[in-house]
């Protein structure tokens, strides 16, 4: 699996590849540095973040498409345009309504992506 480098410039985007991020989950991993991380995710409809926590603070822009997401217990209805914070240890997951897309970024970064 071909990731872009630790500190690289320029990431074009033809030429990062996707890996599964669950069932109708696709993610890329995009630029990064030992502080922050940024990863597209591709979602089918109906697709599932499953809840999960980490120990990384995590923001979410939804790029297109429509999203049920629990954050610590709240569950609302998010679509394009809208942001999500999620604190490192907080639980969350998701339910994708409408196929779509959302860029995630990490703080620090996620070196399980990577390894």
């Amino acid at each position: 699996m071909d990731y872009p480098e630790k500190k690289q410039r320029w990431v074009e985007y033809a030429r990062t590849e996707p890996q599964a991020g669950g069932a109708g989950v696709t993610r890329r991993v995009l630029a990064y540095t030992d502080g922050v991380m940024a990863v597209e995710n591709t979602f089918a409809e109906g697709a599932v973040g499953a809840m999960h926590s980490h120990p990384h603070t995590q923001i979410t822009y939804v790029v297109s498409g429509v999203f049920e997401f629990t954050i610590d217990g709240e569950t609302r209805t998010v679509r394009a345009g809208d942001t999500l914070l999620k604190e490192d240890g907080v639980p969350h997951g998701c339910v994708c309504r409408q196929a779509g897309v959302l860029l995630d970024i990490f703080a620090p970064m996620r070196e399980d992506f990577v390894n």
